[in-house]
């Protein structure tokens, strides 16, 4: 059978998502036979404590758990999982998803139909079956400050962000990037753009990703007749003050990376200095004593692991953001 239809790896990167996991493993296990085939389900952990691996033997799936023994992030636990596969196909998939029944054959008879794709995202919804808003445009230092001034949400019609809310989802197209969720690509990109930048821990990683495969000539595309519950949130919602931390943070790199100094120092400047007071001033106005607590502790990790961020080197990839890097072995950790 592998000889006859494209064979698909599925990668899922868990952190304490409890029940989640089984749940997602288990609708993988629901889909429909298609053009395809599962050829291995790897769950790269990051080191869970909440017993979310146990008893995953009988889901019915070639599974294979790959324990990283702490939590390397989000892109170096993909980068290590990925190199434990060979199939043609590659799906990073969320735990907290679940997928239709035929999700995967309607996704992956289309990214086989059509090797011009690059990177290819369904429709998420809830739990009511409302769609999610999850594609985006590529971030550019306008959106950030119209987030960090709250004017997104004050007048979102003349100062919209990244982010395409604007666009119901209900209609198939090419956009620049799709939610990180549901990432499905041809192995072949993956390896050849290196994998995930590691130095974005959580957040960012996969719009990095988007830009350097559609600067390769491979784009994004959001198909909508494919579809996939998604939580969203995940299991960083446990952690709040931690997950603006990183959203920050994550930021910051890609600013470097992607906007060039004098741009990426503005931008550095208003995320540090005017949004912590801009997240403040509407906590206080909504009455969140709990935001203003998870903003100060975010901001004081921000502080804290500034130097750090700021002395690591912007250009260790092609100025394109295109360098092959090598994917390190999941064997040697």
């Amino acid at each position: 059978m592998s000889r006859m239809v494209p064979s698909l790896d599925i990668v899922i990167v868990n952190w304490n998502s409890g029940g989640q996991l089984r749940q997602c493993l288990e609708s993988i296990a629901r889909s429909n036979p298609g053009r395809y085939h599962i050829g291995r389900v790897i769950v790269s952990d990051n080191g869970s404590v909440d017993g979310s691996l146990d008893r995953l033997d009988d889901v019915g799936l070639p599974l294979a758990i790959l324990r990283n023994g702490a939590n390397l992030g989000f892109g170096a636990a993909c980068n290590r999982a990925t190199a434990m596969g060979d199939s043609r196909f590659l799906l990073l998939l969320n735990p907290d998803t679940r997928l239709e029944p035929d999700t995967l054959a309607r996704s992956v008879a289309h990214l086989a139909d059509h090797p011009a794709i690059g990177i290819l995202g369904v429709r998420l919804v809830d739990a009511e079956g409302r769609t999610h808003r999850s594609c985006a445009r590529f971030p550019k230092v306008r959106h950030f400050v119209h987030k960090v001034l709250g004017l997104d949400r004050v007048l979102p019609a003349l100062f919209h962000g990244h982010l395409m809310e604007e666009w119901d989802h209900r209609d198939s197209r090419t956009v620049d990037q799709v939610m990180g969720a549901f990432f499905l690509m041809p192995r072949a990109l993956f390896e050849q753009l290196g994998g995930f930048d590691e130095r974005f821990f959580l957040y960012f990683e996969d719009v990095d990703f988007a830009w350097r495969a559609q600067a390769s000539g491979r784009p994004c595309f959001f198909l909508a007749e494919a579809v996939a519950y998604h939580k969203g949130g995940g299991t960083s919602e446990q952690v709040k003050p931690e997950r603006i931390f990183y959203c920050l943070r994550s930021r910051i790199i890609y600013a470097r990376k992607h906007f060039g100094w004098g741009r990426a120092a503005a931008l550095t400047a208003v995320t540090i200095l005017v949004e912590p007071l801009s997240r403040l001033l509407l906590a206080l106005l909504r009455g969140s004593p709990s935001v203003v607590t998870d903003t100060l502790r975010a901001y004081q990790l921000l502080y804290g692991d500034l130097p750090r961020i700021l002395n690591t080197p912007s250009t260790d990839l092609l100025d394109a953001g295109l360098a092959p890097r090598p994917i390190r072995s999941a064997g040697r950790h």
